[in-house]
């Protein structure tokens, strides 16, 4: 028997939260519902979860930092934010932490239930591909199938995002990738908000790289990027 897929659900709001778990178990989905930021790592801890759905405004621990500490346990797993901020700062600081996603209340259900298969169908693709796929640039290894960035002894553990936006890189080492063909590959949608989400994740892979003064990772103005490497 096929184990059912396992959502933490963190949400503060006890009528949303419940509503939004029965949604979901009515999709198939098993959720557990913590109502605050400490009770949902406490269930992070015991049990195991295949996604985490996590209110940014909660009473003891706040979103941001549960995924901060959910992040030290699994580099992995997705997470997707739900609130009521809808300032671009908070946006950016969520996918900063590694969020796979982020929507602002109010929202419908199918719209959520939309991203986490979009999130999740990407993650499985991913899974399929059991191939050793390691691409070299400089005097780096990048093992995608580990979501590893090596340099010597030196590792740098990528998050999914990470990951998939630097095999495209990788897949046009020193040619132009185009910024629409890595939104609506990784992202589903060229829109606005989804390109600023990308500029953070250029931001975060060049921090990763600067150890190689021969490589470069460029913006192309008015078309994408180009990571440039012997």
């Amino acid at each position: 028997m096929k184990k059912k897929f396992s959502i933490l659900l963190a949400e503060d709001d006890k009528n949303l939260g419940n509503v939004l778990k029965t949604y979901l178990e009515v999709k198939s989905f098993h959720v557990t519902l913590a109502v605050d930021g400490k009770e949902a790592l406490e269930n992070f801890k015991r049990n195991e979860f295949d996604f985490c759905i996590l209110d940014i405004m909660m009473p003891v621990m706040d979103g941001f930092t549960l995924a901060k500490e959910i992040r030290k346990l699994d580099k992995k797993i997705p997470f997707l934010f739900l609130t009521a901020k809808s300032m671009q700062e908070d946006k950016i600081h969520g996918f900063e932490i590694g969020a796979d996603d982020y929507l602002t209340k109010p929202f419908s259900m199918e719209e959520l239930l939309m991203r986490i298969r979009a999130i999740m169908r990407r993650i499985e693709e991913n899974k399929d591909k059991p191939e050793d796929r390691k691409y070299t640039f400089g005097k780096y290894t990048f093992d995608y199938n580990r979501q590893m960035l090596l340099l010597g002894k030196k590792q740098q553990k990528l998050t999914s995002k990470e990951a998939e936006l630097l095999k495209l890189l990788c897949e046009h080492k020193n040619n132009v990738l185009d910024r629409s063909v890595a939104l609506n590959k990784i992202w589903y949608d060229d829109s606005y908000f989804n390109a600023r989400s990308m500029d953070v994740y250029i931001t975060k892979l060049r921090k990763y790289i600067k150890d190689d003064p021969s490589v470069e990772l460029i913006n192309v103005h008015g078309v994408g990027f180009k990571l440039v490497a012997p």
